[in-house]
């Protein structure tokens, strides 16, 4: 079958198309037959080699890729007992890539925990552009379990996770006070923010002065800024953080690492979000879709500041 990989890291250009074998569904599996993938952040530090190290040999292709939509090809024996897709169905996959196993492929093998039915209202570019960016932001938001009238502040409200931050964290009925440039604030304020603080705004100053000196209940650092915003939290707060960090910002504020990969297997979440976005509660945000043999252009598209949404590859 058909894939996008690379046999060394680097730059774009060392994506190409490679051929391997196809693999099959075991059980408690599905294949999905991939018509999109979108292309995430997490694909460029893959490709250039910044989770195995970019000295590191290569034995087999790697193939980068977090989320697919498709059509099911293959069932598995041995279901889940509430599974409820056959081959034909539409559906979108998350996908946990290491070697060969990635979403840039014509075809990829998932638990069917992984799985779930393509939302209706959504194209396969549009339902595959939100699942890993989405489910990062429901396990954060799990995680820190706020109650209503709590207040969140969020960094890189514009960025794909920041957005669905905000959007999830409105529709539990947070107060929520987000970074976003002048231009971008109506696209921010559209996704349920409460308040838009201007990034060359000192942030911690603001969230501050918008809680009356208190700080804010949690914070969701999706732009990824440590301890530049720690002191936005209220003593015996809460920090979300997206990367490994040292940062310890005491005060009784305790620190969670979001990593999404780790959630692979919630099919609760990944069907919750699915039916979000097939209700218009979650939007879906596609910045532009290219043939899957163009990787290597979208991944210099990628690396190139101020798109807002996802490009996706079409298979």
């Amino acid at each position: 079958m058909r894939v996008i990989g690379l046999s060394e890291y680097g730059a774009p250009e060392v994506l190409r198309t490679l051929d391997i074998p196809e693999p099959h569904a075991g059980p408690g599996q599905v294949r999905i037959r991939v018509h999109a993938a979108a292309v995430n952040p997490v694909d460029a530090i893959i490709r250039s080699g910044g989770f195995a190290g970019k000295d590191e040999p290569i034995t087999d292709p790697v193939v980068p890729g977090m989320d697919v939509a498709g059509t099911i090809d293959e069932v598995g024996p041995e279901q889940p007992g509430d599974f409820d897709l056959t081959v034909g169905d539409p559906a979108i996959g998350f996908v946990v890539p290491e070697g060969s196993h990635g979403g840039y492929s014509e075809l990829i093998v998932l638990s069917s925990l992984s799985v779930t039915r393509k939302p209706s209202t959504a194209d396969y570019p549009a339902a595959a552009s939100f699942l890993s960016n989405a489910l990062t932001a429901e396990i954060t938001l799990e995680h820190l379990d706020l109650t209503p009238g709590d207040v969140l502040a969020v960094t890189g409200a514009t960025g794909a996770v920041g957005g669905y931050l905000v959007e999830l964290a409105a529709s539990r009925g947070l107060v929520v006070i987000a970074s976003a440039s002048a231009d971008d604030t109506p696209l921010v304020l559209g996704f349920g923010a409460t308040h838009v603080v201007d990034p060359s705004a000192d942030f911690v100053d603001e969230v501050r002065a918008l809680t009356g000196g208190r700080g804010a209940d949690a914070l969701a650092d999706a732009a990824i800024l440590t301890d530049q915003v720690t002191g936005a939290v209220r003593d015996g707060g809460q920090i979300a953080f997206y990367l490994p960090t040292a940062v310890a910002p005491g005060r009784g504020i305790s620190v969670f690492g979001s990593y999404v990969m780790r959630s692979n297997l919630r099919h609760d979440a990944i069907d919750k979000l699915a039916r979000d976005v097939e209700q218009g509660h979650l939007t879906t945000r596609v910045a532009g879709t290219l043939p899957a043999a163009d990787a290597a252009t979208a991944h210099t598209l990628l690396e190139q500041r101020g798109r807002r949404g996802r490009l996706v590859l079409e298979f």
